[in-house]
């Protein structure tokens, strides 16, 4: 680890120990809530292919990676019947948008790691490109705080209800992690693997190795984890705000 991640880590252990000593945020009532046994998937097939190919990240930046394998080994098993798995180290010689394999690298691409969202968008458009799989659009949403934060909220939630309901997306996360467990506030990627229609509790799929588990939060704290401004030594790497990428499938 170098001296910069060394000072980010450091500064970012502050607002870490504060939590745990106040008991608040992912230390407190709306914690994340660890599942027992697999998510039930209701007959829902997608659910149950980004169940089955699950993948963790290889290292602390390649979240992206595992988050998109798992997501296109899902979709190639529903639309191709693929027996065949794609591996994170061969979606990073095939895909090179935004210098992904680059920023997968202990130095990064210009000293910059992981996939800031709007160029995770750009990679997962990329990505469904080269292995041709069809989709009908790519919708990459940067989630807002406040009154600006109504319409994409309400969006948001109608589209976790047709995941849900039809199977026809994917929904991957762009979050604040500290937001949901008792970790660093560092910014984050994994794909949705469910939506309670009942309680309105989010079920995340973290690919981060360290959650072994799958994972639930209601869908307030999960949006307070996407509308997160993430600390501002992010800044200079291209972390803003986080949100999602809405990727609509072809049922074609």
């Amino acid at each position: 680890m170098n001296l910069t991640r060394i000072l980010m880590h450091a500064v970012l252990h502050f607002p870490f120990l504060f939590r745990k000593m106040t008991g608040t945020g992912a230390f407190g009532l709306r914690k994340a809530i660890f599942l027992r046994s697999p998510p039930s998937t209701g007959g829902n097939a997608l659910k149950a292919a980004l169940i089955a190919h699950h993948e963790k990240q290889f290292h602390e930046a390649s979240c992206s990676v595992a988050t998109i394998v798992s997501s296109i080994n899902a979709v190639r098993t529903i639309q191709n019947g693929s027996a065949h798995r794609i591996n994170q180290m061969e979606i990073l010689e095939k895909v090179n948008t935004g210098n992904w394999k680059e920023r997968m690298s202990e130095g990064g691409h210009n000293g910059r790691r992981g996939l800031p969202l709007y160029l995770l968008g750009e990679v997962v458009k990329s990505s469904f490109d080269a292995y041709g799989l069809r989709y009908l659009s790519v919708d990459v949403v940067q989630a807002l705080k406040a009154s600006a934060s109504v319409p994409i909220r309400e969006t948001l939630l109608r589209r976790l209800k047709a995941f849900e309901e039809m199977g026809d997306r994917l929904i991957i996360a762009h979050f604040d992690q500290g937001a949901f467990l008792p970790v660093l506030n560092i910014p984050h990627i994994s794909p949705v693997g469910g939506f309670d229609l009942h309680t309105g509790m989010v079920t995340l799929l973290d690919v981060d190795p360290s959650q072994e588990r799958p994972y639930k939060i209601d869908f307030d704290t999960f949006y307070k984890g996407l509308s997160s401004n993430y600390w501002h030594i992010f800044r200079p790497f291209g972390y803003d705000n986080g949100g999602y990428v809405h990727l609509k499938l072809s049922r074609d």
